[in-house]
Protein backbone atom coordinates (compact mmCIF):
# COMPACT_ATOMS: atom_id res chain seq x y z
CA UNK A 1 0.00 0.00 0.00
CA UNK A 2 1.27 3.47 -1.40
CA UNK A 3 1.88 5.85 2.27
CA UNK A 4 -0.22 8.27 0.78
CA UNK A 5 -3.34 5.69 0.49
CA UNK A 6 -2.68 4.10 3.80
CA UNK A 7 -2.87 8.53 5.16
CA UNK A 8 -6.01 8.41 3.94
CA UNK A 9 -7.54 5.47 4.78
CA UNK A 10 -6.35 5.84 8.39
CA UNK A 11 -8.28 9.48 8.19
CA UNK A 12 -11.02 8.09 6.83
CA UNK A 13 -11.47 5.48 10.28
CA UNK A 14 -10.26 8.36 12.14
CA UNK A 15 -13.13 10.56 10.61
CA UNK A 16 -15.48 7.79 11.53
CA UNK A 17 -14.61 6.92 14.80
CA UNK A 18 -15.27 10.57 15.57
CA UNK A 19 -18.84 10.86 13.27
CA UNK A 20 -20.09 7.97 14.80
CA UNK A 21 -20.79 8.89 18.61
CA UNK A 22 -21.52 12.78 17.15
CA UNK A 23 -24.22 11.39 15.10
CA UNK A 24 -26.01 8.61 18.25
CA UNK A 25 -25.80 11.87 20.33
CA UNK A 26 -27.34 13.81 17.46
CA UNK A 27 -30.14 11.01 17.08
CA UNK A 28 -30.74 11.07 20.42
CA UNK A 29 -31.44 14.73 20.73
CA UNK A 30 -33.70 14.32 17.94
CA UNK A 31 -35.57 11.52 19.39
CA UNK A 32 -36.10 13.89 22.38
CA UNK A 33 -37.54 16.59 20.65
CA UNK A 34 -38.06 15.94 17.24
CA UNK A 35 -35.18 18.14 16.39
CA UNK A 36 -31.83 17.50 14.27
CA UNK A 37 -28.97 19.48 15.39
CA UNK A 38 -25.76 19.79 12.72
CA UNK A 39 -22.76 21.32 13.66
CA UNK A 40 -21.74 23.50 10.71
CA UNK A 41 -18.96 24.63 11.30
CA UNK A 42 -16.69 27.39 13.44
CA UNK A 43 -19.47 27.93 16.13
CA UNK A 44 -22.34 27.80 13.92
CA UNK A 45 -24.85 25.07 14.22
CA UNK A 46 -28.28 24.55 11.95
CA UNK A 47 -31.73 22.82 14.21
CA UNK A 48 -34.00 21.42 11.68
CA UNK A 49 -37.42 20.42 12.20
CA UNK A 50 -38.66 23.56 14.12
CA UNK A 51 -40.72 25.09 10.93
CA UNK A 52 -38.09 26.52 9.02
CA UNK A 53 -34.07 26.14 9.26
CA UNK A 54 -32.63 27.63 12.43
CA UNK A 55 -28.61 28.85 12.49
CA UNK A 56 -27.38 28.93 16.48
CA UNK A 57 -23.71 30.46 17.20
CA UNK A 58 -22.75 29.73 20.64
CA UNK A 59 -19.60 30.39 22.53
CA UNK A 60 -19.08 32.25 26.23
CA UNK A 61 -20.22 34.86 25.59
CA UNK A 62 -23.82 33.77 24.93
CA UNK A 63 -25.96 32.26 22.50
CA UNK A 64 -27.34 34.40 18.91
CA UNK A 65 -29.97 32.41 17.05
CA UNK A 66 -31.29 32.99 13.53
CA UNK A 67 -34.80 32.48 13.11
CA UNK A 68 -37.09 30.66 15.82
CA UNK A 69 -39.34 27.76 13.76
CA UNK A 70 -42.78 28.08 14.11
CA UNK A 71 -44.87 28.96 17.28
CA UNK A 72 -46.12 24.93 18.46
CA UNK A 73 -42.60 24.03 18.11
CA UNK A 74 -40.73 26.84 20.46
CA UNK A 75 -40.08 24.92 23.45
CA UNK A 76 -38.88 22.09 21.70
CA UNK A 77 -36.53 24.17 19.85
CA UNK A 78 -35.53 25.84 23.34
CA UNK A 79 -34.81 22.30 24.40
CA UNK A 80 -32.46 21.74 21.69
CA UNK A 81 -30.17 25.23 22.11
CA UNK A 82 -29.91 23.78 25.88
CA UNK A 83 -28.35 20.74 24.46
CA UNK A 84 -25.89 23.24 22.94
CA UNK A 85 -25.22 25.58 25.67
CA UNK A 86 -26.31 26.57 28.75
CA UNK A 87 -25.32 30.30 28.60
CA UNK A 88 -27.79 33.12 27.95
CA UNK A 89 -29.81 33.75 24.74
CA UNK A 90 -28.69 37.52 24.03
CA UNK A 91 -29.71 37.63 20.14
CA UNK A 92 -32.51 36.65 17.87
CA UNK A 93 -32.03 37.37 14.06
CA UNK A 94 -35.39 37.21 11.91
CA UNK A 95 -34.64 36.42 8.23
CA UNK A 96 -37.61 37.60 7.35
CA UNK A 97 -41.52 37.63 8.65
CA UNK A 98 -42.42 34.68 7.69
CA UNK A 99 -44.38 32.33 10.52
CA UNK A 100 -42.26 29.61 9.72
CA UNK A 101 -39.02 31.68 10.75
CA UNK A 102 -40.69 34.19 13.29
CA UNK A 103 -43.78 31.82 15.69
CA UNK A 104 -40.80 30.90 17.94
CA UNK A 105 -39.74 34.41 18.90
CA UNK A 106 -42.04 35.35 21.85
CA UNK A 107 -40.90 32.24 23.68
CA UNK A 108 -37.42 32.37 22.55
CA UNK A 109 -37.16 36.11 23.46
CA UNK A 110 -38.45 35.01 26.86
CA UNK A 111 -36.07 32.97 27.36
CA UNK A 112 -33.23 35.31 26.80
CA UNK A 113 -31.72 38.25 28.09
CA UNK A 114 -30.63 41.81 26.86
CA UNK A 115 -27.65 43.04 28.61
CA UNK A 116 -27.06 46.59 28.44
CA UNK A 117 -23.79 47.83 27.50
CA UNK A 118 -23.02 45.53 25.04
CA UNK A 119 -22.03 46.28 21.46
CA UNK A 120 -25.88 46.98 20.20
CA UNK A 121 -27.01 50.02 21.58
CA UNK A 122 -30.13 49.39 24.33
CA UNK A 123 -31.71 51.30 26.58
CA UNK A 124 -31.30 50.66 30.74
CA UNK A 125 -35.01 49.53 30.40
CA UNK A 126 -34.20 46.88 28.02
CA UNK A 127 -32.41 45.08 30.29
CA UNK A 128 -33.86 41.98 31.55
CA UNK A 129 -36.42 41.82 29.45
CA UNK A 130 -35.84 38.98 27.02
CA UNK A 131 -33.50 38.59 23.86
CA UNK A 132 -33.02 41.56 21.61
CA UNK A 133 -34.73 40.47 17.90
CA UNK A 134 -33.13 41.94 15.42
CA UNK A 135 -34.54 42.16 11.69
CA UNK A 136 -34.93 44.90 8.85
CA UNK A 137 -37.21 47.69 9.61
CA UNK A 138 -40.10 45.88 7.13
CA UNK A 139 -40.12 42.84 9.16
CA UNK A 140 -41.42 44.91 12.08
CA UNK A 141 -43.82 46.79 9.44
CA UNK A 142 -45.24 43.37 7.98
CA UNK A 143 -45.77 42.01 12.03
CA UNK A 144 -47.01 45.10 13.92
CA UNK A 145 -49.97 46.62 11.89
CA UNK A 146 -50.75 50.85 11.74
CA UNK A 147 -52.68 52.18 14.43
CA UNK A 148 -56.07 51.08 14.74
CA UNK A 149 -55.94 47.80 13.63
CA UNK A 150 -55.40 44.70 15.16
CA UNK A 151 -51.60 43.06 14.62
CA UNK A 152 -51.24 40.10 12.86
CA UNK A 153 -48.62 38.91 15.48
CA UNK A 154 -48.56 39.81 19.74
CA UNK A 155 -45.97 42.74 20.04
CA UNK A 156 -44.03 40.53 22.32
CA UNK A 157 -42.83 38.73 19.13
CA UNK A 158 -41.47 41.65 16.96
CA UNK A 159 -38.05 42.47 16.56
CA UNK A 160 -37.12 45.19 19.01
CA UNK A 161 -34.34 46.40 16.80
CA UNK A 162 -33.88 47.42 13.22
CA UNK A 163 -31.89 48.73 10.56
CA UNK A 164 -33.04 50.26 7.22
CA UNK A 165 -30.46 50.35 4.82
CA UNK A 166 -27.35 48.97 3.95
CA UNK A 167 -26.41 45.71 6.49
CA UNK A 168 -26.40 45.90 10.48
CA UNK A 169 -22.91 44.55 12.28
CA UNK A 170 -22.31 42.81 15.44
CA UNK A 171 -19.16 41.01 17.03
CA UNK A 172 -20.33 38.48 19.49
CA UNK A 173 -18.67 35.27 20.52
CA UNK A 174 -15.18 36.77 19.11
CA UNK A 175 -16.64 36.76 15.32
CA UNK A 176 -17.71 39.33 13.34
CA UNK A 177 -21.29 38.46 12.50
CA UNK A 178 -23.10 40.61 9.07
CA UNK A 179 -27.12 41.20 8.85
CA UNK A 180 -27.63 41.97 5.14
CA UNK A 181 -30.61 43.66 3.80
CA UNK A 182 -31.67 42.13 0.48
CA UNK A 183 -34.29 44.05 -1.32
CA UNK A 184 -37.41 42.80 -2.94
CA UNK A 185 -36.49 39.37 -2.99
CA UNK A 186 -38.95 36.64 -1.37
CA UNK A 187 -40.32 40.07 0.14
CA UNK A 188 -39.25 43.40 1.21
CA UNK A 189 -37.83 42.48 4.11
CA UNK A 190 -35.11 39.95 4.04
CA UNK A 191 -31.95 39.81 5.35
CA UNK A 192 -28.72 37.57 4.83
CA UNK A 193 -26.35 36.46 8.29
CA UNK A 194 -23.01 35.99 7.73
CA UNK A 195 -20.79 34.45 10.34
CA UNK A 196 -17.36 35.68 9.21
CA UNK A 197 -15.27 33.78 11.52
CA UNK A 198 -16.91 30.23 10.70
CA UNK A 199 -17.87 30.97 7.68
CA UNK A 200 -21.55 30.18 7.44
CA UNK A 201 -24.60 32.30 5.60
CA UNK A 202 -27.91 31.93 6.26
CA UNK A 203 -29.80 32.69 3.79
CA UNK A 204 -33.55 32.53 5.16
CA UNK A 205 -36.15 31.68 1.84
CA UNK A 206 -33.89 33.56 -0.25
CA UNK A 207 -32.45 29.71 -1.12
CA UNK A 208 -34.60 27.12 -0.37
CA UNK A 209 -33.67 23.32 -1.27
CA UNK A 210 -37.09 22.15 -0.71
CA UNK A 211 -39.21 24.30 -3.44
CA UNK A 212 -39.02 27.18 -6.12
CA UNK A 213 -38.37 30.55 -4.50
CA UNK A 214 -41.74 31.58 -2.38
CA UNK A 215 -41.57 34.87 -3.95
CA UNK A 216 -44.48 37.13 -2.04
CA UNK A 217 -45.31 40.05 -4.36
CA UNK A 218 -47.89 41.13 -1.99
CA UNK A 219 -45.20 41.64 0.23
CA UNK A 220 -42.80 43.05 -1.64
CA UNK A 221 -40.88 40.34 -3.43
CA UNK A 222 -39.82 40.58 -6.92
CA UNK A 223 -37.75 37.90 -9.60
CA UNK A 224 -35.49 40.72 -9.74
CA UNK A 225 -34.53 40.91 -6.31
CA UNK A 226 -34.30 37.46 -5.92
CA UNK A 227 -31.78 36.85 -8.34
CA UNK A 228 -29.85 39.84 -6.74
CA UNK A 229 -29.86 38.22 -3.68
CA UNK A 230 -28.78 34.80 -4.78
CA UNK A 231 -25.76 36.44 -6.76
CA UNK A 232 -25.07 38.30 -3.55
CA UNK A 233 -24.78 35.24 -1.54
CA UNK A 234 -22.50 33.82 -3.95
CA UNK A 235 -20.53 36.61 -3.96
CA UNK A 236 -19.99 35.46 -0.11
CA UNK A 237 -18.86 32.10 -0.96
CA UNK A 238 -15.61 30.59 -1.47
CA UNK A 239 -15.55 26.90 -2.11
CA UNK A 240 -12.24 25.28 -1.07
CA UNK A 241 -10.50 22.54 -3.61
CA UNK A 242 -12.85 20.97 -6.15
CA UNK A 243 -16.09 22.45 -4.84
CA UNK A 244 -15.91 20.59 -1.09
CA UNK A 245 -15.72 22.32 1.74
CA UNK A 246 -15.04 25.83 1.99
CA UNK A 247 -18.45 28.28 3.27
CA UNK A 248 -21.32 26.35 4.38
CA UNK A 249 -24.75 27.81 3.59
CA UNK A 250 -27.71 26.89 5.93
CA UNK A 251 -30.90 27.44 3.69
CA UNK A 252 -34.57 28.26 4.76
CA UNK A 253 -35.54 25.01 4.13
CA UNK A 254 -33.59 21.55 3.32
CA UNK A 255 -29.95 20.20 4.18
CA UNK A 256 -26.54 22.45 4.51
CA UNK A 257 -25.45 23.56 1.48
CA UNK A 258 -22.18 24.83 -0.31
CA UNK A 259 -21.23 27.05 -3.55
CA UNK A 260 -22.11 24.56 -6.26
CA UNK A 261 -25.86 23.65 -4.89
CA UNK A 262 -26.05 27.68 -4.80
CA UNK A 263 -25.26 28.01 -8.43
CA UNK A 264 -27.86 25.09 -9.40
CA UNK A 265 -30.51 27.24 -7.81
CA UNK A 266 -29.51 30.53 -9.37
CA UNK A 267 -29.06 28.97 -13.04
CA UNK A 268 -32.47 27.50 -12.26
CA UNK A 269 -34.29 30.25 -11.62
CA UNK A 270 -32.71 32.52 -14.13
CA UNK A 271 -33.37 29.85 -17.27
CA UNK A 272 -36.87 30.00 -15.91
CA UNK A 273 -36.93 33.68 -15.17
CA UNK A 274 -35.74 34.03 -19.37
CA UNK A 275 -38.31 31.46 -20.32
CA UNK A 276 -40.94 33.54 -18.89
CA UNK A 277 -39.58 36.86 -20.36
CA UNK A 278 -39.25 35.53 -23.89
CA UNK A 279 -42.77 34.26 -23.49
CA UNK A 280 -43.77 37.67 -22.86
CA UNK A 281 -42.15 38.80 -25.52
CA UNK A 282 -43.62 36.71 -28.07
CA UNK A 283 -47.49 38.00 -26.69
CA UNK A 284 -48.48 35.15 -24.34
CA UNK A 285 -50.92 35.74 -21.95
CA UNK A 286 -50.32 34.35 -18.33
CA UNK A 287 -52.60 31.28 -18.48
CA UNK A 288 -50.94 30.21 -21.99
CA UNK A 289 -47.69 30.50 -19.83
CA UNK A 290 -49.05 28.62 -17.40
CA UNK A 291 -50.13 26.16 -19.05
CA UNK A 292 -46.84 25.83 -21.74
CA UNK A 293 -44.39 23.47 -19.73
CA UNK A 294 -41.85 25.84 -18.88
CA UNK A 295 -40.51 24.21 -15.39
CA UNK A 296 -41.10 20.79 -16.59
CA UNK A 297 -37.90 19.75 -16.89
CA UNK A 298 -36.84 21.13 -13.23
CA UNK A 299 -40.32 20.56 -11.36
CA UNK A 300 -39.50 16.95 -10.19
CA UNK A 301 -36.89 18.38 -8.29
CA UNK A 302 -38.05 22.05 -7.28
CA UNK A 303 -42.16 22.25 -7.52
CA UNK A 304 -43.42 22.24 -3.91
CA UNK A 305 -46.81 20.44 -3.34
CA UNK A 306 -48.17 23.57 -2.27
CA UNK A 307 -48.04 27.39 -1.34
CA UNK A 308 -46.13 29.74 -2.81
CA UNK A 309 -43.34 27.76 -4.13
CA UNK A 310 -45.54 25.55 -6.35
CA UNK A 311 -44.28 25.60 -10.24
CA UNK A 312 -47.88 27.37 -11.11
CA UNK A 313 -46.73 30.15 -8.24
CA UNK A 314 -43.25 30.84 -8.90
CA UNK A 315 -44.21 30.97 -12.63
CA UNK A 316 -46.98 33.47 -11.85
CA UNK A 317 -44.88 35.43 -9.28
CA UNK A 318 -42.24 35.41 -12.08
CA UNK A 319 -44.84 36.75 -14.73
CA UNK A 320 -46.49 39.34 -13.02
CA UNK A 321 -42.92 40.79 -11.53
CA UNK A 322 -41.69 41.03 -15.17
CA UNK A 323 -44.75 42.83 -16.26
CA UNK A 324 -44.68 45.85 -13.31
CA UNK A 325 -40.78 45.97 -14.25
CA UNK A 326 -41.73 47.14 -18.00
Amino acid sequence: MRPGTFTAVLLMALASAIAGPLAAQQNAAAADTGITTLHVQGNVYMLQGAGGNVAVQVGDMGIVVVDTGVAENADKLLASIRKLSDKPILHIVNSNATADHTGGNAAVRRAGITIAGSNLAVTLTDAGRGAQIVAHENVLNRMSAPTGRVAPVPAEAWPTMTYVSGQKEMHFNHEPIEIRWQPAAITDGDSLVFFRRSDVVVTGDIFNMTSYPAIDLERGGSIQGELDALNNVLDIVIPEHEQEGGTYIIPGHGRICDEADLLDYRDTVTIIRDRVQYAMKKGMTLEQIRTAGLTKDFDGRWSARQGLGTADNFITAVYKSLLAQK
